[in-house]
């Protein structure tokens, strides 16, 4: 039976994981405090953020908010890297970060994305390669938008030509008048 403080923190890590999209765990043995807090930074300007907790923790929280286990990634000092909306977006922010020179230390483990799909390390690239919510949604857009102006064009079409049939017949009778 887990102590009050630690049922507290198992509350607070459910709390989070009911809110978000993806969990990519991450390495951290042998970054400094000043690369952990700048790679927060970078997490939260992605919309996620990044929590430490105790693999057995993150466990009981998994199992309680009823997702997916990744025994095989839960071995060793992680952070949980949460995503809040855009998981694509917090998967660049760690992938970059890491490919950074000096940050080599964080090291991306896997990924838990919707609470049912387990990501090994390849898949985690793939999605942090892919476009932004926000790209992805334009695309969309774009795409259903463009037979509706192609329909406008053509529709406009016998208008613009009776007008400039018009302004031709105008120019000629002044061309003959004068």
């Amino acid at each position: 039976m887990p102590t009050q403080a630690k049922r507290e923190h198992i509350d607070m890590l459910c709390e989070a994981l009911n809110k978000s999209d993806a969990v990519i765990i991450v390495e951290y043995r042998g970054l400094t405090v000043k690369k952990i807090s700048e790679v927060r930074r970078l997490i939260r300007k992605a919309g996620g953020e990044m929590k430490v907790s105790k693999n057995t923790l993150m466990r009981i929280a998994l199992k309680e908010c009823g997702m997916i286990q990744a025994p095989e990634y839960d071995c060793g000092p992680n952070g949980y890297v949460i995503s809040y909306g855009d998981a694509a977006a917090v998967a660049k922010a760690v992938r970059d970060f890491a490919k950074e020179k000096g940050n080599e230390a964080l090291v991306v483990k896997g990924a838990i994305l919707g609470g049912q799909q387990l990501l090994n390390q390849q898949q985690v690239f793939a999605l942090a390669d892919l476009p932004s919510k926000e790209q992805l949604l334009a695309q969309v857009v774009g795409t259903i938008a463009a037979p509706l102006r192609g329909l406008v064009t053509v529709l406009s079409g016998p208008q613009r030509n009776f007008v400039t049939v018009l302004s031709q017949i105008k120019d000629k009778k002044e061309e003959t008048a004068a």
